[in-house]
Protein backbone atom coordinates (compact mmCIF):
# COMPACT_ATOMS: atom_id res chain seq x y z
CA UNK A 1 0.00 0.00 0.00
CA UNK A 2 1.38 3.32 -0.95
CA UNK A 3 0.14 6.39 1.28
CA UNK A 4 1.46 9.92 0.63
CA UNK A 5 2.01 12.30 3.54
CA UNK A 6 1.75 16.18 3.32
CA UNK A 7 1.22 18.90 5.70
CA UNK A 8 1.51 22.87 5.09
CA UNK A 9 -0.04 23.33 1.74
CA UNK A 10 -1.09 27.00 3.07
CA UNK A 11 -2.83 27.40 -0.67
CA UNK A 12 -3.08 29.53 -2.62
CA UNK A 13 -1.18 31.96 -0.20
CA UNK A 14 1.72 30.60 -1.09
CA UNK A 15 2.33 28.91 -4.16
CA UNK A 16 -0.70 29.12 -7.09
CA UNK A 17 -1.38 25.19 -6.87
CA UNK A 18 0.14 22.03 -5.30
CA UNK A 19 3.54 20.85 -7.16
CA UNK A 20 4.17 18.53 -10.11
CA UNK A 21 6.43 16.60 -8.05
CA UNK A 22 3.82 15.94 -5.66
CA UNK A 23 1.07 15.40 -8.03
CA UNK A 24 2.88 12.39 -9.79
CA UNK A 25 3.53 10.58 -6.55
CA UNK A 26 -0.55 11.24 -6.31
CA UNK A 27 -1.46 9.07 -8.52
CA UNK A 28 -0.99 5.54 -7.80
CA UNK A 29 -1.55 6.44 -3.79
CA UNK A 30 -3.95 4.48 -2.23
CA UNK A 31 -4.24 7.03 0.74
CA UNK A 32 -3.49 10.34 1.17
CA UNK A 33 -2.76 11.92 4.79
CA UNK A 34 -2.90 15.85 5.28
CA UNK A 35 -2.00 16.62 8.58
CA UNK A 36 -3.31 20.29 8.76
CA UNK A 37 -2.98 23.88 7.28
CA UNK A 38 -4.33 23.61 4.05
CA UNK A 39 -5.47 27.21 3.91
CA UNK A 40 -8.38 26.23 1.78
CA UNK A 41 -11.14 23.65 0.89
CA UNK A 42 -9.63 23.62 -2.59
CA UNK A 43 -6.97 21.58 -1.60
CA UNK A 44 -9.09 18.79 -0.18
CA UNK A 45 -11.12 18.75 -3.07
CA UNK A 46 -8.27 18.29 -5.14
CA UNK A 47 -6.62 15.38 -3.30
CA UNK A 48 -10.13 13.83 -3.57
CA UNK A 49 -9.58 13.05 -7.17
CA UNK A 50 -6.56 11.31 -6.50
CA UNK A 51 -7.55 8.53 -3.73
CA UNK A 52 -9.27 8.51 -0.09
CA UNK A 53 -8.41 11.47 1.94
CA UNK A 54 -7.65 11.16 5.50
CA UNK A 55 -6.56 14.80 7.84
CA UNK A 56 -7.05 17.24 10.29
CA UNK A 57 -7.38 21.13 10.36
CA UNK A 58 -4.38 23.20 11.44
CA UNK A 59 -4.21 26.82 12.98
CA UNK A 60 -4.27 28.70 9.93
CA UNK A 61 -7.41 26.66 8.71
CA UNK A 62 -10.83 28.77 8.47
CA UNK A 63 -14.54 27.46 9.53
CA UNK A 64 -15.34 25.38 6.69
CA UNK A 65 -12.43 23.03 6.71
CA UNK A 66 -13.11 22.99 10.84
CA UNK A 67 -16.55 21.86 10.22
CA UNK A 68 -15.63 19.21 8.04
CA UNK A 69 -11.82 17.84 9.75
CA UNK A 70 -10.86 17.29 13.49
CA UNK A 71 -8.10 18.39 15.46
CA UNK A 72 -6.53 14.83 15.72
CA UNK A 73 -7.68 11.29 14.81
CA UNK A 74 -6.54 8.16 14.44
CA UNK A 75 -6.56 6.08 10.54
CA UNK A 76 -6.36 2.82 10.59
CA UNK A 77 -4.33 1.57 7.18
CA UNK A 78 -2.08 -1.92 6.19
CA UNK A 79 -2.70 -3.31 9.87
CA UNK A 80 -1.40 0.27 11.41
CA UNK A 81 -2.55 3.00 13.05
CA UNK A 82 -1.50 6.17 12.53
CA UNK A 83 -2.05 9.05 14.62
CA UNK A 84 -2.59 12.54 12.65
CA UNK A 85 -2.46 16.28 14.52
CA UNK A 86 -1.08 19.53 13.16
CA UNK A 87 1.08 20.10 16.31
CA UNK A 88 0.18 23.53 17.17
CA UNK A 89 -0.54 25.13 20.53
CA UNK A 90 1.17 26.77 23.49
CA UNK A 91 4.17 25.27 25.35
CA UNK A 92 6.58 22.42 24.25
CA UNK A 93 7.73 22.18 20.51
CA UNK A 94 5.73 21.23 18.05
CA UNK A 95 7.03 17.38 17.95
CA UNK A 96 6.24 17.11 21.97
CA UNK A 97 3.38 18.70 21.42
CA UNK A 98 2.41 15.87 18.67
CA UNK A 99 3.92 13.00 20.88
CA UNK A 100 1.99 14.43 23.84
CA UNK A 101 -1.93 14.23 22.00
CA UNK A 102 -1.53 10.56 21.65
CA UNK A 103 -0.99 9.83 24.96
CA UNK A 104 -1.88 6.44 25.75
CA UNK A 105 -3.29 5.45 22.84
CA UNK A 106 -1.89 2.47 20.45
CA UNK A 107 -0.27 4.32 17.57
CA UNK A 108 2.56 2.93 15.24
CA UNK A 109 2.92 6.36 13.62
CA UNK A 110 2.35 10.08 14.86
CA UNK A 111 2.03 12.20 12.04
CA UNK A 112 2.04 16.09 12.54
CA UNK A 113 3.09 19.23 10.82
CA UNK A 114 3.08 23.16 11.67
CA UNK A 115 6.86 23.33 11.89
CA UNK A 116 7.62 22.63 8.23
CA UNK A 117 10.75 20.81 9.26
CA UNK A 118 10.84 17.25 8.13
CA UNK A 119 11.13 14.86 10.87
CA UNK A 120 12.02 11.04 10.81
CA UNK A 121 12.62 9.02 14.00
CA UNK A 122 11.31 6.54 16.26
CA UNK A 123 10.29 7.46 20.18
CA UNK A 124 10.15 3.90 21.14
CA UNK A 125 8.22 1.86 18.63
CA UNK A 126 6.57 4.41 17.22
CA UNK A 127 7.58 6.02 13.90
CA UNK A 128 7.49 10.13 14.89
CA UNK A 129 6.94 11.88 11.25
CA UNK A 130 6.76 15.72 10.08
CA UNK A 131 6.80 15.61 5.93
CA UNK A 132 7.67 19.49 6.12
CA UNK A 133 5.92 21.97 3.49
CA UNK A 134 5.69 20.74 -0.64
CA UNK A 135 5.25 24.80 -1.03
CA UNK A 136 6.45 26.71 1.96
CA UNK A 137 9.97 25.46 2.78
CA UNK A 138 10.55 28.49 5.16
CA UNK A 139 13.97 27.96 6.45
CA UNK A 140 14.49 24.28 4.51
CA UNK A 141 17.10 24.15 1.70
CA UNK A 142 14.12 21.91 -0.03
CA UNK A 143 10.51 21.39 -0.45
CA UNK A 144 9.09 18.23 1.03
CA UNK A 145 6.56 15.77 1.59
CA UNK A 146 6.45 11.64 2.71
CA UNK A 147 5.97 8.36 0.66
CA UNK A 148 5.00 6.03 2.95
CA UNK A 149 5.00 1.97 2.09
CA UNK A 150 3.02 -0.23 3.79
CA UNK A 151 3.56 -3.99 4.01
CA UNK A 152 4.09 -5.96 7.06
CA UNK A 153 6.01 -2.97 8.21
CA UNK A 154 6.09 0.67 7.70
CA UNK A 155 8.37 1.99 5.13
CA UNK A 156 8.75 5.92 5.35
CA UNK A 157 10.68 8.73 3.23
CA UNK A 158 10.95 12.29 2.46
CA UNK A 159 10.94 13.17 -0.83
CA UNK A 160 13.06 16.55 -1.08
CA UNK A 161 12.26 18.69 -4.33
CA UNK A 162 13.20 22.57 -5.12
Amino acid sequence: MKMVVVSDTHLPKRKKGLPERLLDELKDAELIIHAGDWQTLDVYHQLRTYGRVEGVYGNVDDEEIIALLPSKKIVEAGGFRFGITHGHGKGKTTEKRAIEAFKGEKVDCIIFGHSHIPVKRYEGDILIFNPGSPTDKRKQKMFSFGVFTISDRITAEHIFFK
